[in-house]
């Protein structure tokens, strides 16, 4: 039987799940008057997912019914009530096992238990439905549905008899299942019209992980992989994966300045707009204050800048600065800065990405800053999935014309075999070095522009120095051989440093 033609006139529009995040992994939300399986272990907010659906539905005017075998309608209410909401709207109807079912006389001898209750909850249930009428109805859980069909196959046929039931009366139907009797279970997944899967994780430090993945949607083009999503007052918010291609073109790139002169002259003007650039050295030689420069430039151009700090607070970031010259109070009170502080332990990857998107989508931030990758490592649960994970971010921030950048630290302080512990070098559009070196006695600092994509750089060395009278970059350094060792050796006299 093939579809008429103006089949995709004739689809209804999607019903909307209330859960922030989660209609765009859907595809767009939920194909009406079908059966959806919802599965996960208890803890991860099935239950929460539930009544979010059900709100969106009554906020609409509909009639929705939640049908619980396994919560009292005191513990809905509850869970309500830590999300600051009230379940007006809702018929709430509980199908548990009454008190009599413990007497002696009510043991059934002639009948196996599971038939005769089975029997009676389902028409209970057939009962509510009929009377109510509803458009969305949630059904908790199917592991007391399981139970008392006794076997598999009286099971599947009664998921099957109640999938015709619903759908002949136009109703939307959220199966919550969660799997303790089974690990997985494909009776119902091969009946449902689309499965999602919560998931968490437990790491040996931090708080708990929950991502979830939708393993089929028939008939949709849905975002498939695993999403984050956290548990919060008001619900759960969804984080979808970031998926660069599905955004806008890159724009046309436009040259921005740092506001030092010497160090635009490095970078062969500035750096553009839609790049990233990678600012590595020791700990200690300037490479968050040269990212805060940019950012200071940014703001004082009328422009947004975003700063991401895994490795400080936000009072050290400004005392710091403030001791450099750079006073980031006006301009964080404007909004023309916005420090948020990450926690790796609490925030999990998508959440992360997720913010850094709302500050550009929601406050047109066109500076980035990520300090550092080596905090940013540390927040992924593996590291395998982190180079895919910042090529996705990095291009789609270039897409929005935003100029990036991010902070790596090496390990150790001078030598030539140190390393990042994550190497984005070659992600990044523009890779800016700082080394400590020895010079008669002192430990000075240097800076260098050793790749730039977007155009021509210098290919000099020149002295860096930080203090009261801010930063300052020196002239080429070409009075040593060997800077880059930490023990260079002098050829001739040496510029003064700056």
């Amino acid at each position: 039987m093939h579809p008429p033609r103006d089949f995709e006139e004739q689809r209804a529009p999607l019903l909307k799940m209330g859960v922030p995040g989660l209609d765009d992994v859907l595809g767009g939300g939920l194909t009406p008057e079908c059966l959806y399986l919802v599965e996960g272990a208890p803890g991860t907010g099935k239950t929460t997912v539930a009544i979010q659906f059900l709100r969106e539905g009554a906020s609409l005017g509909e009639s929705v019914l939640y049908i619980t075998l396994s919560e009292t309608a005191s513990e809905l209410f509850d869970v309500a009530r830590s999300h600051g909401w009230d379940l007006r709207g809702i018929e709430v109807r509980e199908m548990l096992p009454t008190e009599d079912a413990l007497a002696p006389d009510d043991q059934y001898t002639m009948f196996h238990p599971s038939e005769v209750e089975l029997t009676q909850t389902t028409l209970r249930i057939l009962e509510e439905v009929d009377r109510i009428k509803p458009g969305r109805v949630v059904f908790d859980s199917l592991s007391e549905l399981r139970l008392l069909a006794g076997g598999s196959l009286r099971y599947r046929r009664q998921i099957l008899a109640l999938k015709q039931f619903f759908t002949g009366r136009q109703c939307t139907v959220l199966l919550l299942d969660d799997l303790t009797a089974t690990e997985q279970d494909l009776q119902v997944q091969s009946i449902a019209h689309a499965v999602i899967r919560l998931e968490q994780v437990n790491p040996d430090y931090g708080t708990s992980r929950r991502r979830l993945v939708v393993t089929k949607y028939r008939g949709m083009a849905f975002r498939g992989g695993y999403h984050d999503y956290k548990i919060a007052r008001g619900g759960l918010q969804v984080f979808p994966r970031l998926v660069a291609a599905e955004h806008a073109p890159p724009l046309t790139q436009t040259r921005i300045a740092s506001g030092l002169p010497q160090l635009d002259d490095l970078l062969g003007g500035g750096i553009e707009k839609g790049t990233s650039t990678l600012i590595v050295g020791a700990p200690g030689t300037g490479k968050s204050s040269i990212a805060v420069q940019f950012a200071m430039a940014a703001a004082q151009r009328g422009e947004c800048a975003a700063l991401f700090v895994f490795d400080e607070s936000v009072n050290t970031l400004r005392t710091r600065s403030q001791g450099l010259g750079m006073d980031l109070g006006p301009f964080i009170e404007s909004g023309g800065i916005r420090i948020r502080q990450i926690d790796p332990a609490e925030l999990s990857p998508g959440e992360f990405v997720h913010e850094i998107r709302e500050a550009v989508t929601l406050h047109r931030a066109t500076v980035v800053v990520i300090d550092s990758l080596n905090g940013y490592l540390n927040a992924m649960p593996d590291e395998r999935f982190l180079i895919v994970q910042l090529h996705e971010l990095l291009t789609y921030l270039g897409q929005n014309g935003v100029a990036t950048m991010l902070v790596g630290a090496h390990h150790g302080l001078v030598g030539t075999q140190m390393q990042t512990p994550v190497d984005a070098s070659y992600l990044a559009d523009a890779v800016v070095l700082l080394r400590y070196f020895e010079a008669r006695g002192e430990v000075r600092q240097a800076i260098s522009v050793v790749k730039k994509r977007s155009g021509e750089h210098e290919r000099t060395i020149r002295g860096l120095s930080l203090g009261a009278h801010g930063i300052r970059v020196g002239e080429p350094l070409r009075g040593f051989r060997g800077i880059f060792t930490g023990v260079p050796v002098q050829v001739e006299a040496d510029p003064p440093m700056p």
